[in-house]
Order: structure tokens, then C-alpha cells, then sequence
């Protein structure tokens, strides 16, 4: 079930990114582009967890915002595996 509600956002962020995107015009600050930190998200971290991240990044994605590289955070059994 994880992998099918998973497979469905990304192919949401797919269709913005292929139909949407390029009609806006690159305008992102963060690399990764918010997308693509939206997709890397909802892999390492689930459907849930990683949509959420995909919609914080978008909100700090503004004028005032930050900017530069942004990258998922690990999932946290991966940060504990490597200490």
C-alpha cells in the first residue's frame, strides 16, 4: 500500500514537472528544485512524511526565503546506522 500511495504522489509531482514547470519558467532558489526534493523525499522518507517535507520546502521557496543547496535529510534509521 506504501508503494502505491508513494508511486501516485510522485506521479502528481511528475505531471507538474513535465506539464506545469515549463510553462512557469525555472525560478526555484534551492538545489534541488523543489520538485525534485519532493520526489527524493517521498522516497527515503514514505508517502506521508515525504509529501510533508515537499509542501515545507515549497513554503520557504519565496523571495524572503532561503536559498542554495537544500538536501533531504536522511531518514533518521540511516543517521543512527552511521554513528
Amino acid at each position: 500500500m506504501r508503494h502505491i500511495l508513494s508511486s501516485f504522489f510522485i506521479f502528481l509531482v511528475r505531471i507538474y514537472q513535465y506539464a506545469i514547470s515549463p510553462l512557469l519558467g525555472a525560478n526555484c532558489r534551492y538545489t534541488p528544485t523543489c520538485s525534485a526534493y519532493a520526489v527524493e523525499a517521498i522516497r527515503t522518507h514514505g508517502p506521508f512524511k515525504g509529501t510533508w517535507m515537499g509542501i515545507k520546502r515549497i513554503s520557504r521557496c519565496h523571495p524572503w526565503g532561503g536559498h542554495g543547496y537544500d538536501p533531504v535529510p536522511p531518514k533518521e534509521d540511516a543517521k543512527q546506522a552511521s554513528e
